[in-house]
């Protein structure tokens, strides 16, 4: 019998569609859903360059205008992959149609269309998911299950630092990444938001912050991105940056554990330096992203002389995901975390579940993003607003 068919319209063809595409593509392969993903259309404003993507990603039809996917009837799913300030528009008007949602985070500029979002898709009654794929790597996965099983007994502490350096050049031109009102905010959003997650995901919800942030390069050339993080300047003309280049903050959970967090594109030598580390009365986990499938733990029941942090290889069947690929130890990469996520999306549109992290998740997340940046400007601790 012929599976039940999601039929996708994605918004955005370069870094994120790439990504989104490829799961989607590679989606069946590995996993037997209850339905299947179908990649009906992709838009984009530039029809060439939307045109050579639908054909090199196999999508089979594109649009100029993504109010065309959300009218169309053969549309079943919307994935959000365009900038920030155009999350909340797309969303909320694929929400009334009546469309699925997968959008790509920090979920919205800020709360208050975050809120709006969420809104939305609860009156709707439509499935959604925010794209925060990190939750989706095998050990991370495995360290969840580590600590709700209480294995690393109550925990004290998470630190954890995202760290880039892709914008250090000060003729690094002022993309849209570096601009407030299109992204909302600078590392903030873009790194620490997936921290944010990781945080609230592994160690509780976040109760109260003390944040600091800096602009480090206050002009730049104008220019706008060519793929991936790559871009060019349009001319001698610059404009101000209005973004964060850096921001920390430390903080309480409500499990009265404390945090400490820090997200850079100023880290030379970090071209992607996502950690964490996690400790316990019991044990502690670390984990970075340059080595994803690696999980390093150490437990206080090991025997004294023996005592130190292992490292858990987490290719195993019975590590969350890894059973879906390669025998233990071939190791998977960046490119199925989305597969993952794209897995559990499409269990959710067949049972009518919008699973985590999902909207209240992004909302949550920007709460605490918010927080953050009012601790900054007036320098005091911020409350996270009860949601």
């Amino acid at each position: 019998m012929a599976k039940r068919q999601v039929r996708i319209g994605m918004v955005g063809y370069k870094f994120m569609g790439k990504a989104h595409s490829h799961a989607y593509r590679d989606l069946p392969f590995y996993f037997d859903n209850d339905v299947q993903p179908v990649m009906q259309a992709i838009a984009g404003r530039d029809e060439a360059g939307v045109k050579a993507a639908a054909d090199k990603m196999g999508w089979a039809s594109y649009e100029t205008d993504w109010r065309r996917l959300v009218e169309r009837d053969d549309i079943d799913l919307i994935d959000i992959g365009s900038p920030n300030n155009t999350h909340a528009e797309i969303a909320i008007a694929a929400a009334q149609a009546g469309k699925h949602i997968i959008c790509e985070k920090p979920l919205a500029l800020n709360a208050d269309e975050a809120r709006r979002m969420l809104e939305a898709v609860d009156k709707a009654g439509v499935v959604h998911m925010i794209c925060h794929n990190y939750r989706f790597v095998p050990a991370i996965r495995y360290a969840k299950q580590l600590i709700d099983s209480g294995q690393l007994g109550k925990i004290y502490h998470m630190r954890a630092h995202y760290l880039q350096d892709w914008i250090m050049d000060p003729d690094f031109p002022l993309v849209w990444r570096l601009r407030k009102d299109i992204c909302g905010s600078g590392t903030h959003g873009d790194l620490m938001a997936h921290s944010i997650d990781l945080a609230r995901y592994l160690t509780g919800e976040i109760t109260e912050v003390s944040g600091m942030m800096n602009t480090f390069i206050k002009q730049r050339p104008l220019g706008e991105m060519s793929g991936g993080l790559s871009a060019k300047a349009s001319g001698e003309q610059v404009g101000e940056v209005d973004v964060d280049d850096a921001v920390a903050f430390i903080c309480r959970f409500d499990n009265e554990a404390m945090g400490v967090f820090e997200a850079t594109r100023f880290g030379k030598g970090n071209r992607n330096t996502n950690q964490f580390e996690i400790n316990g009365s019991k044990g502690s986990v670390r984990w970075s992203m340059e080595h994803m499938n690696d999980l390093q733990l150490y437990l206080d029941t090991d025997k004294e002389g023996s005592q130190g942090f292992r490292t858990i290889s987490c290719t195993e069947t019975i590590h969350p995901y890894a059973g879906a690929y390669w025998p233990a130890g071939h190791i998977i990469g960046y490119e199925h975390t989305f597969i993952n996520i794209a897995h559990e999306l499409m269990q959710g549109i067949a049972e009518n579940r919008s699973p985590s992290p999902n909207f209240e998740d992004g909302y949550r997340n920007q709460l605490v993003l918010e927080a953050v940046e009012t601790s900054s400007k007036e320098k005091q601790w911020v409350q996270i607003p009860q949601f």
